[in-house]
């Protein structure tokens, strides 16, 4: 049973996903909140598997109260909720380390889908939406000092390395393991090991450092030898 979190100012928002979640089965909405200070509260005593945020809420918006809850329970995970794919706040969500979003009219069963995976620790986006993510992710860090790519490489196992390529490409821990023939089970231990070697707290961040590294080309696709350090 997957324990959920709802965080809307809207009481009709948060009553329709609670409603969605509960005819799809598997889900447990343990709470509501209706702004960004009673959700920080409700996050640390409920302890939920997935946070369900809206980003423009009164008296704390989902970006800080994102931030908060992280900053409390850093194996948190949180899905933005929005109602344009464009909103700015989107990035500044997902850099204080949501998992990924989610826009309110989008299908039902894309809702759904999305907060099992976040459930399981992967980032809920498509390769379409992960390539503008990046892309965007990237341009804010590009006056950014670059990363010391030979420490950061000789950090990681060369499996770690081919793995964070691969998080880099979008895919799924299911793709993954079925590109280097390995368990799920075994991905995702390598996947956790290299974001805790590398101070990383969810996918994006991953798949961003992945690109900054050179693990990965402008086209998504893992660039053969760049793991060597």
């Amino acid at each position: 049973m997957i324990r959920v979190l709802v965080v809307d100012d809207q009481t009709l928002v948060r009553a329709g996903v609670g409603l969605l979640l509960r005819t799809a089965g598997g889900f447990e909405v343990v709470g509501e909140a209706g702004d960004g200070q009673e959700a920080v509260r409700l996050a640390e005593r409920l302890r939920p598997d997935v946070i369900l945020m809206d980003l423009r809420m009164p008296r704390m918006d989902g970006i800080e109260a994102t931030r908060r809850i992280l900053e409390r329970q850093p194996s948190a995970r949180v899905l933005v909720l929005t109602t344009f794919a464009d909103d700015a706040n989107v990035y500044g969500a997902l850099g204080a380390g949501a998992l990924g979003y989610l826009v309110k009219d989008g299908a039902p069963e894309e809702l759904v889908e999305a907060v099992r995976r976040a459930a399981r620790g992967e980032a809920p986006l498509a390769p379409s939406v992960l390539a503008r993510v990046l892309r965007r992710a990237l341009a804010a860090h590009q006056r950014d000092r670059e990363p010391d790519r030979p420490t950061a490489l000789r950090s990681l196992s060369t499996r770690e390395r081919e793995v964070l390529a691969l998080v880099g490409a979008g895919l799924s821990n299911a793709e993954i393991g079925a590109r280097l023939h390995l368990g799920v089970t075994t991905v995702k231990t390598h996947v956790s090991a290299a974001m805790e070697k590398l101070d990383l707290r969810n996918r994006v961040q991953a798949a961003v450092l992945a690109h900054r590294l050179g693990l990965v080309d402008d086209d998504f696709n893992p660039v053969p030898g760049a793991g060597d350090p």
